[in-house]
């Protein structure tokens, strides 16, 4: 998901799609430790990923608060 991508989202799709995220990554330090990953790259992009998600919530919440 590019940056672009998630500004356009709205606030509850923007905290669903961190929900997701996380979930995802944990399931893929799951998937590592027993040995069943199948990507080993698929976790520092879903770590990025959750990185930009909480990016675009911070800077929201910075505008609510702001202006």
């Amino acid at each position: 998901m590019k940056n672009k991508e998630i500004r356009e989202l709205t606030s509850p799709e923007l905290a669903k799609q961190l929900e997701e995220s996380r979930r995802e990554y944990l399931n893929l330090r799951i998937q590592s430790k027993t040995g069943q990953l199948e990507n080993p790259a698929r976790i520092p992009a879903v770590r990025r990923l959750i990185a930009r998600l909480l990016t675009e919530k911070n800077a929201r919440k910075q505008k609510e608060v702001a202006g």
